[in-house]
């Protein structure tokens, strides 16, 4: 019957069966569900992998069952949790597919082609989204990742924005987290709210990019140099692609304004987000870059999480943010 939420038949009849007869030993209970001891022992694996039971002083079994309301609280979590992986999956698997399309940009000859434009420098990246803009007639949708503009930046951006939006151009931006926290970029966003932008935030961004009028995009030739080069690609199944990445991140993230959701087990989406990024072995540098805040920031907000999961390294993070259902079991 629990199937659904990831525990197998055997499993399940052990875990019941220990509920039922807590003081019985693994022979007693292997007898009474018609199981060998090897195959009891199995069973008490998994659901110690799903953190389903924990250690007892019975020097007969070792392990007791956690109560079943805290049991499925803790399943439907790590299902959730095992969602969230895969949609995670799908936008990162389009962001590299983003990626890659604006590396290869870049490795063609600079002829000109109907399907794509490069840039190269900044002179060039600045003209060239000039025109860019000029062109725009219905909507623009960017992603701005790298955290806080500066002041002067984002003054200087209400010019170009304000001419968009008073020719009736639709503006959706999204920016990362860590921008609440910046009183100039709040400023910012309240006066693009008040001319009709919309701007929503969150955790990580895959890549820096606008798209007008779901016809053209551009994107950074370089994710570490933005102003290496850019890459303007007009392909109709590409741009259609980049429009799909846009939707999956816009869907999810927050209006600026209203705060971000915590998830099942209490934890902010920055902290989910430092969390996954710190299991996959990041360094404090490396997830500062991401989330768009200092180092400092960063392990802060790391040795914080660590001391909530009562680990000693990283990697005993890793292992009890899954045994939690904090993050989704894997590979």
């Amino acid at each position: 019957m629990l199937d659904v939420l990831g525990l197998d038949a055997d499993a399940e009849r052990v875990y019941r069966a220990m509920l039922m007869h807590p003081r019985e030993g693994v022979a007693g209970l292997a007898d009474r569900l018609g199981m060998s001891e090897d195959e009891l022992r199995a069973g008490l694996d998994r659901l110690s992998a799903l953190a389903l039971v924990r250690p007892s002083h019975q020097e007969s079994l070792g392990f007791m069952a956690v109560g079943p309301e805290t049991a499925m609280e803790m399943l439907l979590a790590r299902q959730q949790a095992d969602l969230a992986a895969q949609q995670l999956r799908i936008e990162a698997s389009r962001a590299a597919a983003a990626q890659l399309i604006a590396e290869c940009s870049s490795l063609r000859p600079r002829a000109v082609e109907p399907d794509s434009e490069q840039l190269v420098g900044p002179e060039e990246i600045r003209a060239g989204l000039e025109r860019f803009a000029s062109t725009v007639r219905q909507e623009i949708m960017t992603f701005a990742p790298g955290g806080a503009h500066s002041a002067e930046d984002l003054e200087a951006s209400r010019g170009p924005n304000g001419a968009l939006l008073d020719r009736g151009v639709r503006m959706r931006t999204v920016y990362l987290d860590s921008v609440r926290n910046h009183q100039p970029t709040l400023d910012h966003v309240d006066w693009l709210s008040r001319r009709g932008g919309q701007v929503r935030t969150v955790p990580t961004l895959p890549i820096r990019m606008i798209i007008a009028d779901r016809c053209q995009a551009v994107l950074p030739m370089d994710t570490a140099d933005a102003l290496t080069g850019a890459v303007v690609l007009r392909g109709a199944g590409t741009v259609a692609a980049l429009c799909a990445l846009f939707e999956g991140v816009w869907a999810t993230a927050t209006p600026l304004g209203t705060a971000p959701a915590r998830d099942v087990n209490g934890l902010p989406p920055q902290e989910v987000e430092t969390l996954r990024l710190l299991s996959e072995g990041l360094t404090d540098e490396a997830i500062a870059k991401r989330l768009g805040v200092s180092p400092r920031t960063a392990r802060r907000v790391a040795a914080e999480l660590m001391d909530r999961l009562e680990a000693r390294s990283r990697f005993e993070a890793g292992v009890h943010a899954v045994q939690n259902g904090w993050l989704p079991a894997s590979r």
